[in-house]
């Protein structure tokens, strides 16, 4: 007998979070009015909100007191870097009005609003990841409602108090931006994501799967377990200095941290001394075995290690005497790949995995076999002298960016001396079963439309399509 499908009833978790929806609504039908200079001055009123100094510090505090995760020196150049390199990259930038018009194909853009989106954040970064999303939808005339983790509730809460400030200043309504009430839970945030009109999606990858399967338009991130390789031609003071530079700023809490390297044969022992002369320290078989009991008791990675520093990490898996060289990095060497060598994933701490290989075509193999595992649509890592190298790995390999000679966690989400977009969402392509590529930026909260005029006609003839296919075989 067929059962007829039950109607959807609107719980009381929907009704409260309807009301913050409606709120965000009529904030951002005054919004729709404002003209470029309005929108730009809500820019820099979010960004202020975050970028002065004791503001800056106060949330850095509040996020490691409340997480547990990374550092507050390191969170303090976060939020200042990563929001300041994102109001750099939209100054002058147009989000109202027409954006382009182009008299020889006829096309005019125009820049419009998405709506009311959905922000969902990560722990890891619960200040400046809300921050950028908020500024990138204020830039597109766009409300926002932020569902933090709840780790991440109360910094993200302050944020937003922060911003209201300034919003009184510029005379703004508050309700442009708004964070789900506590507790957060899957329930307000799965209604948040139905009743919005577009969600953009960091940290778990439960939560990117949630906002695709929505039924919202979504925009999430792949999971992060980023390899580097170190090849022959390398500076090895250099790359080693920005590997450990990467890999321990905010203790490794970025998905963009470096989790295996892969060195050629050639320079693995120099390059491996390089690291430790820098704080790193090499585990032997035994010491690796200690800490995979630690990190992975269940075959989950455990929240005892993650955004923790070296030193913690070894204390807590029993390593005393490792603990007591007050290493910055843990190096431990693998060369397997999969679930039955957890190494080989993403680890959000200062533990990193290396792999060896005979020449560069093996090293590339080798990222292609832990991307097969975890990490791919991502990025990867070279140190090389050899430029053309980069381009084998962008035709080859499955990476959304290929980060060369760069410290690597502070390289892909865009830096000052990059051309990438400063972004802390960062896109994977469907290698990473994302619905995009390249780091998320304003554009991505635009709605355009584009009026299309007549102009002269352009009609090719047959031969100027079909002439080099001809010629090589026939009409037939």
């Amino acid at each position: 007998m067929h059962t007829p499908q039950q109607p959807y009833t609107e719980s009381a978790t929907d009704s409260l979070v309807a009301e913050l929806v409606a709120r965000a609504r009529a904030a951002q039908q005054i919004a729709e009015g404002y003209d470029q200079a309005r929108v730009d001055e809500l820019v820099s009123a979010a960004g202020w909100a975050i970028i002065e100094p004791a503001r800056n510090r106060a949330l850095a505090e509040l996020a490691v007191a409340d997480t547990g995760v990374g550092n507050v020196d390191d969170k303090i150049r976060k939020n200042h870097r990563k929001t300041f390199g994102l109001l750099r990259d939209l100054q002058g930038a147009k989000s109202v009005g027409v954006l382009h018009d182009d008299a020889a194909t006829g096309i005019t853009e125009i820049a419009r609003s998405v709506g009311v989106v959905c922000a969902i954040t990560p722990s890891t970064n619960p200040a400046a990841t809300p921050a950028n999303k908020i500024i990138n939808a204020l830039k597109g005339r766009n409300a926002v409602i932020v569902a933090p983790s709840p780790k991440g509730w109360s910094t993200c809460e302050r944020l937003v108090q922060y911003i209201h400030a300034q919003f009184d200043l510029i005379g703004a309504p508050h309700d442009l931006v708004q964070v789900l009430s506590s507790p957060v839970n899957k329930a307000s945030t799965q209604s948040l994501m139905r009743q919005c009109d577009l969600v953009v999606a960091t940290g778990s990858q439960a939560n990117v799967r949630a906002a695709y399967a929505s039924g919202t338009p979504a925009f999430g991130v792949g999971a992060g377990n980023v390899a580097g390789i170190v090849d022959e031609s390398a500076d090895l003071a250099l790359s080693s200095e920005r590997i450990l530079r990467s890999k321990t700023f905010d203790n490794a809490t970025s998905c963009s941290s470096e989790n295996s390297l892969v060195l050629l044969d050639a320079i693995r022992a120099p390059a491996i001394a390089a690291l430790c002369a820098r704080g790193a320290v090499l585990l032997n078989a035994a010491e690796k075995a200690q800490l995979q009991a630690v990190m992975w008791p269940d075959g989950k990675l455990s929240p005892a290690v993650i955004g923790q520093n070296a030193q913690v990490v070894a204390q807590r898996a029993g390593l005393t005497a490792i603990a007591a060289l007050q290493p910055r990095l843990l190096l431990v060497e693998e060369d397997q790949v999969g679930e039955a060598h957890p190494f080989s994933g993403e680890k959000l701490c200062p533990v990193l995995t290396l792999y060896g290989a005979s020449d560069f075509t093996a090293a590339m193999q080798q990222v292609a076999r832990i991307y097969s595992f975890q990490g791919a649509g991502h990025s990867v890592g070279l140190h090389s002298a050899h430029p053309e190298r980069a381009l084998q790995l962008g035709l080859h390999l499955p990476v959304s960016r290929v980060i060369v000679d760069q410290a690597h966690a502070i390289a892909t989400g865009g830096s000052f001396d990059n051309g990438l977009p400063f972004s802390l969402s960062m896109g994977c392509g469907t290698w990473g079963k994302n619905n995009f590529s390249e780091n998320m930026n304003y554009r991505h909260y635009l709605n355009i439309t584009r009026i299309s005029r007549p102009i002269p006609e352009r009609l090719p003839s047959e031969a100027a399509i079909f002439g080099a296919y001809f010629a090589k075989y026939g009409q037939t």
